[in-house]
Formats: C-alpha cells, sequence, structure tokens
C-alpha cells in the first residue's frame, strides 16, 4: 500500500516537471533543437542529457531523488555562435520557468546593484505566472459561464421590494408570480443567445469594478522591498478595504474584465503558489550570461578582480544550493539547473573561483561559425532570416526570392567581415540583410508595382562590396 501511494506521489511529481522533454530522448531532443540551431553538436548532446537526467531523477525513489544533483553546463565560445538560443529553444521543449541573467549586472553584497537572489525571485514570479495561466485555461468554460450571469443580471436586474424581497406578482396586473417567473426566464434566455453571438457587444452597461484603496508605493533606496521578496500591496491589501468604482463600458469590454475577476475567483492561489514553487525547485533553469566578465584576468589582483571575485562568492550558495526567501516563501536552489555561457576572450574558465568552477561540471565549447554555417543558418532553420524578410514583404503583396548563389554570397561576405572586423557570428547576417535590403523595405510601401522581387549577386556586390572593402566603412557599418 505504501509503495502504491510512494509511486503516485512520484507520478504527480514527475507530471509536474516532465513537459515535453519527459517523452523525448536525448537524440529527439537534439532533432528538435536542429530545427532552430545549426551546428554545436556537443552543445546539443549536453543540455539534451541534462534534460532527460531531470525527468530521470523524478523517476527514482524518495530517498534517492534528494541526492541526484543537476549536472550544471558552462558553455565556452564566442559571441553569436548559439549559446543563448540552445538555453532558451530547451526552456520552451521543457515547459519550465526559465530566465536569462547578465553576471556582469550584479554586484557584491554591500555596493549598489542587483542582488545575485533576485534571479530566483523573478524566477519564481515568473512560475507563478505560467500556473497561473495553465490554470486560468483549466477553469475558462466556468468563468465565461459565471461573466454572462454578472452581465445578464445588469441588463435584467430583479424586481424588488423595498424590504429587498423579491417583487410579488400584482392581482390588478392580472399576473401570477408564475407567469411572470417564466416571462423573465424566457427574455434572459434571449438575452443569453443574443450575448454568446455578439450582437450585444456594443451596448454600454455601468460595471462595478473593484479598484485598490491604496496607491502603489515604492521604496527608494539600494534593495527595496521588492528585492527582499516584500510587497507593500500584500502586507496591507487585507488591512486596507478594497473600494468599488462604476466604470460605464460596451459589452465586449466588460467581458474581459469579468471574465479576469471571475477566473481569479475560481482559482486557488495557495495551490497556484504550491506548483509554482515546486515547478522551480525541480525543473527551473537559470541561464547566467557573461560569466566571463566576473572572472579575474589571471594578472596580479586589481580592485576590479576583487569585486568580481566577490560577485562570484555571492553567486556560489545560491549555484551551490541554498534557500531564498521570496514573496511566495521559500524556494530551495538545490535542483535548479543553472547554465552558463561566455566568451572568455581574455580570461579563461580556471580564473573562476575553484568552488564555482566546481558546480559547473560540464564543460562545452562551441565552434566559431564558418561560411557554410551561415549558408545554413539563412536557409534550414524554421525561423531562418531569409524567410522573415519574406514574410515580412508578403504583407506588402511582394513575394521576396533569393537564388542559391545570392545566398551562398551574403554568407560568403559575413564570414569576411566576421575575419577582418570582429566575430559576431550569427549575428552580422542580420546587419548584412538590412544593408542589403534597406532600399527595397523602405520604398515598397510607396512605389512599387512588381509583385515579385528578385535578389541576385550582383546586387549583394553592389550594396555591399565598397563596405567590405573599406575596413573603416565595415567596421562601423556591418
Amino acid at each position: 500500500m505504501g509503495t502504491a501511494t510512494g509511486n503516485k506521489q512520484n507520478g504527480e511529481k514527475g507530471k509536474a516537471v516532465k513537459g515535453i522533454f519527459g517523452q523525448l530522448t536525448p537524440s529527439q531532443i537534439v532533432e528538435e533543437l536542429d530545427k532552430y540551431i545549426i551546428g554545436q553538436e556537443n552543445a546539443k548532446k549536453s543540455v539534451a542529457i541534462a534534460l532527460r537526467n531531470r525527468w530521470r531523477r523524478q523517476q527514482v525513489s524518495e530517498s534517492m531523488k534528494d541526492e541526484i544533483m543537476p549536472n550544471n553546463i558552462i558553455m565556452i565560445g564566442p559571441t553569436g555562435v548559439g549559446k543563448t538560443e540552445i538555453a532558451r529553444r530547451i526552456s520552451k521543449l521543457a515547459n519550465a520557468p526559465f530566465i536569462k541573467v547578465e553576471a556582469s549586472k550584479f554586484t557584491e553584497v554591500g555596493y549598489v546593484g542587483r542582488d545575485v537572489e533576485s534571479m530566483i525571485r523573478e524566477l519564481t514570479d515568473l512560475s507563478v505566472n505560467i500556473v497561473k495561466t495553465e490554470k486560468q485555461i483549466e477553469v475558462q468554460e466556468k468563468a465565461e459561464e459565471n461573466t454572462v450571469e454578472r452581465i445578464l443580471d445588469i441588463i435584467l436586474p430583479q424586481m424588488k421590494k423595498r424590504n429587498g424581497e423579491p417583487k410579488q406578482a400584482n392581482a390588478e396586473e392580472g399576473i401570477s408570480q408564475a407567469d411572470a417567473e417564466e416571462a423573465n426566464s424566457k427574455t434572459r434566455e434571449k438575452f443569453r443567445a443574443q450575448l454568446k453571438e455578439g450582437k450585444l457587444d456594443d451596448r454600454i452597461i455601468e460595471l462595478d469594478l473593484s479598484g485598490d484603496s491604496m496607491p502603489m508605493l515604492q521604496v527608494l533606496g539600494p534593495i527595496g522591498l521588492e528585492e527582499m521578496g516584500l510587497n507593500l500591496q500584500d502586507l496591507f491589501g487585507n488591512i486596507m478595504p478594497k473600494k468599488s468604482r462604476k466604470r460605464k463600458l460596451t459589452i465586449s469590454e466588460a467581458k474581459k474584465l469579468l471574465l479576469q475577476e471571475e477566473a481569479q475567483k475560481l482559482i486557488d492561489m495557495d495551490t497556484v503558489i504550491k506548483e509554482a514553487v515546486d515547478k522551480v525547485q525541480n525543473s527551473g533553469i537559470v541561464f547566467i550570461d557573461e560569466i566571463d566578465k566576473i572572472a579575474g584576468s589571471g594578472k596580479q589582483s586589481s580592485n576590479a578582480d576583487v569585486s568580481r571575485e566577490g560577485v562570484q562568492r555571492d553567486l556560489l550558495p545560491i549555484v551551490e544550493g541554498s534557500t531564498v526567501i521570496t514573496k511566495y516563501g521559500p524556494v530551495k536552489t538545490d535542483h535548479v539547473l543553472f547554465i552558463a555561457s561566455g566568451a572568455f576572450h581574455i580570461s579563461k574558465p580556471s580564473d573562476l573561483i575553484p568552488e564555482l568552477q566546481g558546480r559547473f561540471p560540464i564543460r562545452v565549447e562551441l565552434n566559431s561559425l564558418n561560411e557554410d554555417d551561415f549558408y545554413k543558418i539563412l536557409t534550414q532553420p524554421q525561423n531562418a532570416l531569409i524567410k522573415q524578410y519574406t514574410a515580412l514583404l508578403e504583407t506588402e503583396n511582394v513575394k521576396l526570392k533569393f537564388k542559391d548563389e545570392t545566398i551562398r554570397e551574403i554568407a560568403k561576405v559575413a564570414a569576411e567581415v566576421n575575419e577582418q572586423v570582429e566575430n559576431i557570428g550569427a549575428r552580422r547576417l542580420h546587419t548584412i540583410l538590412t544593408n542589403l535590403l534597406e532600399d527595397i523595405l523602405f520604398q515598397v510601401p510607396d512605389k512599387n508595382k512588381k509583385n515579385v522581387i528578385e535578389i541576385n549577386k550582383e546586387l549583394v556586390n553592389e550594396k555591399l562590396s565598397k563596405i567590405v572593402k573599406n575596413r573603416d566603412l565595415s567596421r562601423y557599418i556591418l
């Protein structure tokens, strides 16, 4: 009996963090990432294993579950090669709360700046919103029914006596109470049908809306109450009475506001918070970008290096596993997955303090992108840049066509500029395509008469050759 109950609990917890990746093997996760990211097979493989391990952890016995720590990953590679994109895509695959932070925005405790614990508070806020949205979808149908009833009560208010009792039928009018109720019911049904069909959407009604009795209060200073996980609205909300205010709205506008109110009434926020905190603790993902900016330079210690080391030491307990106080209660970070990334042009991963290095056992080096990679990036992903620009111009009834040799020429130019000026990876394609299509994007709405515009190799050479050859120009324009 006890084993069955334990398995059931494991199953329920597994559902909370399972998401899509619980049904996908690591190779299938890589296939999903391949739809958006070109190359970087080692990085994809590492994150796929990390994701699958999170699901595996939910299936083991309770005694072993707490002992299994996440394999945090550090990605090493130049900018624009897909580090952030990999992290962003796995969060969608995992249906997990995900937050991206920049390590350089944090400062050592005692200095003005962001507190490292704020990343967990933001992650928890995000998780609460995710779970709340899921619960709202579950109660949507009931909330819509309640909304319709509230609007009908406004349109057809029940006749009442002075003492508040329903008005009885008047014998002199020759109408019995039963007939009056039947007539009222028929009228109500008629209005309900019209309401659902949208025939009354433009009608104006007066609505009582609950409003906050006290204005939003903001605490000025290095660390506000929000940073400490406290909210004045929550603290004083139950003490100060809530006022209601009347507003005149169309029924279509009133539907939206009342639907939110009704959905909120049907949701148990204690359950939402409990699930959200569990989601953070078991499936939360924190992506720490620019971690190389808080690494020491490897040279003789300076004040800047000491300050960077202070941020690392503040970061260490969060990554290592600690309890952060949020406005939703304590949140443990022991099983949150941390993925760090950095270019490490000046510093090296070994310049991080040893304790922090030890908390990122999986190291993955991402490769620089070459001409062939750029060609694939322009054509293969579901969100390829050429597909994006084609879709944008289709809104102007213009078909944009790229010859294969044109795309290869663009890829060649991107690789050359990255090599000669500064390597910013795939982001170079954005600047090149913007310069290439600038005139077309500007002129099309006013004077275009063609339904098809073909981008050929000659146009690429005409638009970009001078900029590429002039190093000063390419530095500033591309």
